[in-house]
Order: C-alpha cells, then sequence, then structure tokens
C-alpha cells in the first residue's frame, strides 16, 4: 500500500493537480468568506465564528474533490497501466488504500491553511479569544469524515470508466445526491417522522449535526460505514477488472 500511496503523493505534486485544488479551495473559500457579499460572508454575518465556511465547504469540495480522483484509475485504464498494476505482487485491496490515501491527504492538506481563518475568528470577536473552540474543532472533524467520504466515492467512479470527465461528473453527481439528495426527498413528505428518517439516509444531517458540536458516535458510525462500503466496491470492481 505505502508504495502506491508515495506514487500519488509524489504525482499530485510533480503535476499542477495537488497545487491547483490547494489554490481553487483558498481563493474560492476566501472570496466567498470575506470579500463578496452573500449568505456566506463572514464580516456581514456579525458573529465571530466559523459556522458559514463549514456550510461552505462542503459545496467547494463537492467539485474540487472529483477533481482529484478521477485520474486515479481511469488515467490508469487509459494509459494501459492498470493491468501492469495488477499483475505485480500487490494486493488489489492495497492498491485501493494506497490510491485512497493519497488522494485524502491532499485535499486534508488543502485545509489546513484555514487554521488561519481559526486565528482571525479568534481576534475579531469583541472580546479576543471568545469563541467555541469545541464546535470549531468539532466541525473540523465532521469535515474530515465528509472529504473522506467524497474521495470513497469519487475512487469508485474512477474505476467505473476510463474517461476521466465522465468518473469527474458522476462522482460530483453521486457526492450531489448523497450529500443533498435526500433532503430533497424529504420534502414530499407531509408526515414529519418519515421526512427525518429520509434526510437521516443523507451526508448533510450527519455532517451538520456534528457541526454543532453535537459528536453522536450513529453519526462517526455512518461515515466510517459508508467509506468502507464504496472501498470496497472499488475493490471488487477492480477485482472484475483483473479476471
Amino acid at each position: 500500500m505505502w508504495p502506491v500511496f508515495k506514487k500519488e503523493i509524489s504525482a499530485f505534486f510533480t503535476s499542477p493537480v495537488g497545487y491547483l485544488v490547494m489554490g481553487l479551495f483558498l481563493v474560492l473559500s476566501g472570496l466567498f468568506l470575506w470579500v463578496f457579499k452573500g449568505p456566506y460572508n463572514i464580516l456581514d454575518y456579525g458573529f465571530a465564528d466559523l459556522s458559514l465556511f463549514f456550510l461552505l465547504a462542503p459545496w467547494i469540495f463537492l467539485l474540487l474533490i472529483p477533481a482529484v480522483t478521477m485520474r486515479s484509475f481511469s488515467e490508469e485504464r487509459k494509459l494501459g497501466t492498470l493491468e501492469l498494476l495488477l499483475s505485480k505482487p500487490i494486493s488489489t485491496t492495497a492498491l485501493v488504500l494506497g490510491k485512497y490515501f493519497g488522494a485524502l491527504v491532499l485535499v486534508l492538506i488543502a485545509i489546513l491553511p484555514t487554521l488561519l481563518y481559526v486565528a482571525t475568528i479568534y481576534n475579531l470577536g469583541t472580546t479576543a479569544g471568545n469563541m467555541d473552540a469545541g464546535l470549531i474543532w468539532g466541525s473540523y472533524g465532521g469535515l474530515v469524515l465528509l472529504m473522506a467520504l467524497y474521495v470513497s466515492i469519487g475512487l469508485l467512479c474512477s474505476t467505473l470508466t476510463e474517461n476521466q470527465i465522465v468518473a469527474f461528473l458522476g462522482a460530483i453527481l453521486l457526492c450531489f445526491l448523497m450529500y443533498y439528495g435526500f433532503e430533497s426527498l424529504s420534502t414530499l413528505f407531509a408526515d414529519g417522522n418519515s421526512a427525518l428518517s429520509i434526510q437521516r439516509l443523507g451526508m448533510k444531517a450527519h455532517y451538520e449535526r456534528i457541526s454543532l458540536g453535537i459528536v453522536d458516535s450513529r453519526d462517526v458510525v455512518y461515515f466510517l460505514s459508508l467509506i468502507a462500503f464504496f472501498i470496497f466496491l472499488s475493490i471488487h470492481r477492480l477485482n472484475h477488472l483483473k479476471k
């Protein structure tokens, strides 16, 4: 797994992809949070907290993470190097996990500079340091889980086609449906209990609970279970291609 992981990290940072993803995320989040007038502008919000950032980040990563994962297996298939990888003395599981953690580390690095936002918020309040640190770190934990799930979905889509654009669009669609689709579907139900049950099938409800500082084991299990499920599907798909 580690040779694949190191190869992925090296490939990201020896090409413009890694720098482009980090740059776009920081530019887009910075513009929406601090420059553009609108619902995500912290200066117009009137409260010194990062809740708007954690509402915005899932939508930005919904576009950027598929751009990272689309090449993971699609490019290998198109270049004909996937067969070579599968013939090497490395298990399919190790191959998938190596590529998964390589992509995940890249997007985790992208959010590290946003710690500057925490320092800014720390000094923006009427009283310096008057912020809910537990809420902020809990929200970061929820964002990491959400990103990890996005990566697993993008990786699966990359195994399904050798066309990177198709993999990219497929990952965006599936991530969108998993994040917001169930919430939209729940509005069709008049019964409150049914609507709530439908909402809980989607990522948004679980992510928002964690972002409120409510760390419930059921939310964590939800994310970890889906991550494992999509990784399993990727492994199964590669095993099928291997035959």
